[in-house]
């Protein structure tokens, strides 16, 4: 007859843990500590499918468990073989044998090169938990040391944080104060998204997330007579349902449009005056570059419909449209990832400040609904304890998109926010 301890230690121990990941928060379920299942939030409507993904990818095959070294940068002791990058195989050291060997090199670094030659621009996302978040503990480390070469802003909208504070004042805060999506549902009547709403983009959000909300948003302003047009080279950037208005534009074609519509709304008094007396600075420059004052090209609807390929007709009938009622400027992402992404940002800015709603429910402009799925939900954000990260002693930095230029031409000159930096 077995012992009843010891079945009773066989069997599987069931565990449950709540988690929140930068899309969606979960309950995971582990059987004698390996992850089985991942269930959604209770609350959550449109629970996003890739936090599924997590329960292959935790004990995958392809997952790299240990530390790996290039088999030539072992061999070279202080003679690199740089020729043998990307071709050669890495070998797999224990903890104990690899430790040595990074503090060794970065020792060797900091004394013949200084701090500043140690570039530790980690981007994050890997987690949105406070401890194991990458970008904290790789940056906490490297401040202990002395400091590092970091990056500056984000794949996600970097042209959005630089101009955004010339022409706004400020970004982050803007960032995370938007008209919320209560206040279009109950008061616009115009939705004019460039770049469309991609629902699909709303499945996350840094940090982490609760419910997932936006396709219900967009459904309750549709319910709601809010009308969406769809600025867009791809009809799927709008939900289906609300039956939006699309207007194919050909890529990079925004800043012509906005401009087009600015000088239908100027050209025929339909601009709010005294919202830009009053609200702005530099409009009596911007007329006149608009209006063809400035370099004798009014950037009419006939001189933007073969850039954006938008009809002259349906130019003038969406400017129409917009001073009809309270409309809503929706600037994508995506728009300031454009060759030039700055323009599109600050035409937008500009178009809203001609229409004069900015503050008012309901109107203005937006940047990023549907971006992540906390853009327009109208929560307080609250700021959580994090790993102190301790003071970068360093203050070289290069735009987080510059690390090709950073290691292909070493000491090279680069441009940024109006200055020359190495």
């Amino acid at each position: 007859m077995k012992n009843p301890k010891s079945a009773a230690k066989s069997e599987p121990t069931d565990a449950r843990h709540l988690t929140s990941t930068h899309w969606g928060s979960y309950e995971a379920i582990t059987s004698d500590g390996q992850l089985k299942e991942m269930r959604p939030f209770t609350n959550d409507q449109e629970p996003s499918a890739i936090g599924q993904g997590i329960v292959g990818v935790i004990d995958d095959a392809l997952r790299i468990t240990k530390p790996m070294v290039r088999e030539g940068w072992l061999d070279r002791k202080n003679k690199g073989h740089p020729d043998r990058r990307g071709h050669e195989a890495f070998v797999a050291l224990d903890w104990d044998e690899v430790i040595p060997l990074v503090g060794d090199e970065l020792k060797r670094v900091i004394s013949n090169h200084g701090n500043s030659a140690i570039f530790a621009g980690s981007y994050g996302w890997a987690s949105a938990g406070r401890f194991h978040h990458a970008q904290s503990q790789i940056h906490r480390f490297f401040n202990m040391i002395g400091g590092y070469t970091r990056s500056v802003n984000t794949y996600s909208f970097a042209a959005a944080e630089v101009i955004f504070p010339h022409v706004l004042g400020d970004f982050r805060s803007f960032l995370y104060k938007q008209t919320s999506w209560k206040s279009i549902i109950e008061h616009c009547d115009l939705f004019v998204a460039f770049g469309g709403i991609p629902l699909k983009n709303a499945q996350i959000g840094q940090g982490g997330l609760g419910e997932h909300r936006q396709k219900q948003w967009v459904m309750d302003a549709h319910n709601n007579n809010v009308e969406f047009v769809n600025i867009s080279p791809m009809k799927s950037d709008m939900l289906e349902d609300v039956s939006a208005d699309w207007k194919p534009i050909r890529p990079n074609g925004d800043t012509a449009l906005m401009l087009a519509l600015c000088h239908v709304l100027i050209a025929e008094n339909l601009h709010d005056q005294h919202f830009l007396d009053r609200y702005t600075t530099g409009f009596d420059v911007i007329k006149a570059y608009i209006m063809g004052q400035t370099d004798h090209t009014p950037k009419s609807p006939e001189w933007a419909a073969p850039i954006c390929d938008i009809a002259i007709d349906q130019i003038r009938d969406l400017a129409h449209r917009m001073a009809k009622g309270r409309t809503m400027i929706s600037m994508s992402w995506s728009l300031s990832r454009q060759a030039h992404g700055e323009q599109p940002l600050w035409a937008g800015v500009t178009l809203a400040a001609v229409l004069g709603q900015i503050g008012l429910a309901g109107g203005g402009f937006g940047f990023g609904y549907s971006a992540v799925q906390t853009v327009g939900n109208g929560a307080a954000n609250h700021r959580m304890t994090a790993l102190p990260q301790g003071q970068n002693k360093e203050t070289t930095f290069i735009p987080v998109a510059r690390i090709a230029d950073m290691l292909l031409n070493p000491g090279g000159h680069f441009q940024y926010n109006g200055q020359d930096l190495t």
